[in-house]
């Protein structure tokens, strides 16, 4: 559905790509992420060539080194020379930037390798277009699409003509992102074709703010990036345009802050039930929990609602502090909902808080008075096992209510609900967390907890609407873990020992996790799966040990008792997906075997060790991987093992992988909230964005200004877009 825009501006630049460019065009550029006008011109090049700019070939080739993708590069003609024999016959072309070079290989009848070889002998310049691949591993462009640059313009076949009144009408050329489909100057003529749509553009931003930005007005912004006439002109641009998203996400979140601020809630305190729980602590609470402690209940004894974060690594007593915030509003009458991502997570969360409660979570039967249920509502649960936890959720029994994405339905009656605890925030959207706390008539206080430590950076562009407390002390009492990456092609025999120190470690009496990155062999995808690894194991050098499966098909009964089993230590080794990365809290298990291991990020690496050595026992983490050293991968394991600390861990996540959606759910593959933000890169520009975002709202409570209204309703249209694209 097209959002009601207030301004003609984001109504062209919404425009589809089907109106502007044909469906069959519009079509080829899902393959970029282009759906609309506004994603194709923020579509920027991946590099600004001058005409006399040649490509710096070694870069190319070290950075995308054993890795196929399209790519565009301006080089010189070194030489031209036909191999073979026809019918058979090839042309290698010698591409070089003077210091590298690139070898261009085309196939085709003689008649054509001969009208190439005269195209390609009338210039030593050129744009060359095509896949980037690997023969005995040296890199050649495959049949490459090309246009020669002479001092006239361009010299190349009838349909690439248009190309040269393109970066002729410029003293520069982009070279644009690229699919098989969709060769640079086809991307750049279509870029022409909408750019001349947007004639009279007019500007949504006020002039205060383009003066405080310092940037240029957006019609002239995207002329400066695709038709630039120097470089200085093109950075302006792009500062125009990484100003809007980093406004966008900023003047949002400042809105929705502000409107939460003048909610209004019930002040929460904690009374005698809070009491007799401290009370009945078998340990002793640090010092940082003390102090987180003191700002989450000074936030709930307030009447405006709690919008705060708690991150905290692995094994630092979130859980803890959750529980304790819950039971502040269960003295004062109210219920405490936590929401957890995953059902094995839910059923862990009810399990830890009901042991950590004893006879204080079973009500006023056991506890003289002074107690509250606690009940638990998945997706998978029986339908008279739903009813009932309905029922009790509805009349206020339970005080305490766990559960997944089913807490989300319209279906559920809260009695009183005070608090909502979002658990592992990375899982959900921004839309998400306030889509429980919205359905209630008073605000319920929030607190969002997640392990995935975050830089500031992001912080201030994912979490701008809410307070952040973090908890960076362990606990005492917790084991070291030491990690090694092994190479499963050039030390096979290490594979052997890894598998006979897993039967060591049972045979001490210890247990064993092993993830895969499968279920199964039929999923059609790579690297190892659970199942077939399991048979494998089992039956071969793990066998007589007791080895069983988790992962997230199984019905939510089944990996509720396998996980059960494990913690009863019925269980030695549990084959496993990745879904084990929070949640399992087994002080017993002190191994953990990650097969194919490149197939995983750094923070979920780290999440996952962090379900080892959680007891006294030193723990062991072995990465599995066939990745080649000095690729990207091994540099990811590399980070991994040499640290156990999550926030530099988490620095060098954000370094390593593409930006995730901002106010959506992080969905590969799928149109993010951000075009070309980069949270680490532009932490200046996001944090100018921020400080004029609280002025914009200062100036305008009511938010009545349409262009700024249309750059939230911008942001947060494609935010829900990724979140429907994701139920």
């Amino acid at each position: 559905m097209t959002p009601p825009w207030k301004t003609t501006t984001f109504a062209q630049l919404a425009m589809p790509l089907t109106k502007a460019l044909g469906a069959d065009t519009a079509k080829a550029f899902l393959g970029l992420n282009c759906v609309t006008v506004g994603d194709l011109l923020h579509l920027l090049p991946r590099h600004l060539m001058s005409g006399t700019d040649l490509t710096d070939l070694r870069t190319i080739i070290d950075h995308h080194r054993g890795s196929e993708e399209y790519l565009a590069v301006i080089a010189n003609v070194a030489s031209v020379e036909v191999k073979g024999q026809s019918p058979r016959q090839r042309l290698e072309v010698r591409l070089s930037d003077g210091r590298a070079t690139l070898t261009a290989t085309f196939f085709g009848r003689s008649s054509l390798i001969s009208y190439w070889q005269k195209i390609l002998s009338q210039s030593t310049r050129g744009i060359f277009a095509g896949k980037l691949s690997w023969f005995h591993d040296a890199p050649q462009l495959a049949h490459p699409a090309f246009v020669m640059i002479t001092d006239d313009g361009f010299v190349g076949s009838k349909q690439n003509a248009k190309m040269a009144k393109i970066a002729t009408a410029s003293s520069f050329v982009g070279l644009y992102p690229q699919t098989s489909k969709l060769p640079t100057w086809t991307v750049s003529e279509s870029i022409s074709l909408v750019l001349n749509m947007m004639v009279g553009l007019d500007d949504p931003l006020p002039d205060w703010i383009r003066k405080r930005a310092e940037v240029p007005a957006l019609g002239d912004a995207l002329r400066d990036v695709h038709t630039p006439t120097s470089k200085q002109a093109y950075g302006q641009g792009v500062k125009r345009l990484l100003f809007d998203e980093a406004f966008a996400a900023q003047v949002a979140m400042a809105y929705r802050r502000h409107g939460t601020s003048t909610m209004s809630a019930i002040p929460r305190v904690g009374g005698k039930l809070l009491k007799s729980f401290d009370s009945s602590l078998h340990f002793t609470l640090t010092n940082e929990q003390i102090r987180v402690g003191e700002e989450i209940a000074e936030d709930l004894a307030k009447d405006s609602p709690m919008q705060r974060l708690l991150q905290g690594e692995v094994g630092s007593g979130k859980t803890v502090l959750a529980l304790r915030a819950m039971l502040s509003v269960v003295d004062s009458g109210g219920q405490g909902v936590l929401l957890a991502p995953t059902e094995v997570l839910a059923h862990q969360h009810y399990e830890t808080i009901t042991t950590l409660l004893g006879d204080l979570g079973c009500g006023s039967l056991l506890s003289g008075g002074v107690g509250t249920n606690v009940a638990l509502l998945t997706g998978s649960m029986t339908p008279s096992a739903r009813s009932a936890a309905l029922e009790e959720i509805w009349n206020g029994q339970a005080g305490i209510i766990v559960g997944t994405h089913a807490l989300l339905s319209r279906a559920v009656k809260f009695h009183d609900l005070g608090l909502v605890v979002v658990d592992e925030q990375h899982r959900f959207g921004v839309e998400q967390r306030h889509a429980l706390a919205s359905q209630e008539d008073s605000r319920p206080h929030v607190l969002v907890m997640t392990a995935t430590p975050i830089p500031r950076s992001v912080a201030m562009t994912v979490f701008a609407d809410l307070d952040m407390s973090t908890l960076q002390e362990i606990p005492a009492g917790r084991a070291e873990v030491a990690t090694t990456v092994i190479d499963v092609t050039t030390h096979p025999t290490w594979v052997d020992r890894a598998w006979q120190r897993v039967r060591e470690e049972v045979e001490q009496g210890h247990q064993v996790y092993i993830v895969a990155p499968r279920i199964d062999p039929s999923d059609g995808k790579d690297g190892a799966s659970v199942v077939e690894l399991a048979e494998q194991l089992s039956s071969g050098v793990l066998k007589n040990l007791r080895v069983d499966i988790l992962h997230g098909r199984m019905p939510g009964s089944e990996k509720t008792a396998t996980m059960q089993r494990f913690a009863a230590h019925e269980l030695d080794v549990l084959v496993a997906t990745s879904m084990i990365e929070v949640g399992l809290d087994q002080p017993n298990a002190t191994m953990m075997v990650i097969v194919d291991a490149d197939m995983f990020g750094i923070s979920q690496l780290h999440q996952l060790r962090g379900r080892i050595g959680r007891g006294a026992y030193p723990g062991v983490c072995l990465l599995m991987t066939k990745a080649e050293e000095g690729s990207q991968a091994r540099h990811r394991l590399a980070a991994v093992a040499s640290t156990t600390d999550g926030f530099l861990l988490a620095e060098k996540d954000i370094e390593f992988r593409k930006e995730g959606d901002v106010l959506g759910m992080s969905q590969s593959g799928k149109r993010s909230s951000l075009r070309l933000l980069k949270v680490l890169e532009h932490s200046q520009i996001i944090e100018l964005a921020r400080s004029i975002a609280a002025e914009v709202v200062t100036k305008d409570p009511q938010g009545l200004d349409p262009g700024i209204a249309d750059y939230i309703m911008d942001i947060e249209t494609r935010a829900q877009g990724d979140l429907e694209d994701s139920t």
